[in-house]
């Protein structure tokens, strides 16, 4: 009594209760689902079409960099800021026990226009040759989330990263340790190049670049904004020297 709730009942349900004198009751036709305009119908095709043809184009160049994993499940997000409005990531086997962790969908056509388009023209990756149980719940895979929101939600982040080089900062909730700054924060650099990774590649609606996305250890993060862009190329430096290159790793001395 006092709750207005709404059943779907069949037509001999209906007359029934009108037969017994069922008070209270109020009766409105179901006539279905309004028919689908073809204009409509003719979008929704032409999407599924674009999406079919980006997906199996950039599935392709992720098979050139290693092993593509289809067993890894990492639950597609549906909605947020991303061009397609879905957040994919894709994991990839390298040589040397390394793993190569993808976005899949920041390329994505614009879903509100119907037409091709590399999106915000980038994917982010993150590689790692830290052994990795479970990639659905490892670090790597939450810190290149955690970039990659910003990235979809902050014009500004994406043109920067477009300049070239840029850091910023993420939450470190749920971090190794040894990444984490003191304000419970974890630094990373975009934007470094790789002798064993592609700088771009190609989709239908244009070229995509791939920004390596590298974890930073307190002190190089310290040392990077104390000294901008010298600390930065000096980094670079001592990262090529000392092996650890574009590869993320919370276990290691830092380079500074």
């Amino acid at each position: 009594m006092g709750w207005h709730v709404a059943l779907i009942v069949s037509q001999d349900i209906k007359e029934a209760l009108e037969r017994t004198g069922a008070t209270g009751v109020k009766f409105t036709e179901v006539t279905g689902p309004r028919p689908i305009a073809q204009e409509v119908q003719e979008r929704n095709q032409r999407l599924l079409e674009l999406r079919a043809q980006t997906d199996a184009t950039r599935t392709v160049f992720w098979r050139t960099l290693g092993r593509l994993d289809e067993e890894a499940i990492i639950p597609m997000v549906v909605g947020g800021t991303w061009p397609a409005r879905r957040q994919v990531w894709r994991v990839i086997h390298r040589p040397g026990g390394r793993t190569l962790l993808v976005t899949d969908g920041l390329s994505d056509f614009f879903v509100d226009r119907v037409e091709p388009s590399v999106g915000f023209g980038l994917e982010l990756a993150l590689e790692t040759d830290e052994p990795l149980q479970d990639v659905s719940k490892s670090w790597p895979l939450l810190l290149l989330e955690r970039v990659a929101d910003e990235v979809a939600e902050h014009e500004r982040v994406r043109e920067s990263v477009e300049e070239g080089f840029m850091s910023m900062e993420v939450s470190g909730g749920g971090m190794p340790e040894p990444l984490v700054t003191k304000e419970d924060r974890v630094g990373v650099l975009l934007g470094m190049e790789s002798s064993t990774l592609p700088r771009n590649f190609a989709l239908q609606g244009g070229a995509v670049r791939l920004v390596i996305v590298k974890a930073l250890l307190p002190a190089e993060l310290g040392y990077l904004l104390e000294h901008g862009k010298k600390g930065r190329d000096e980094l670079l430096r001592r990262f090529g020297q000392d092996g650890h290159a574009h590869l993320s790793r919370a276990w290691r001395s830092p380079a500074v």
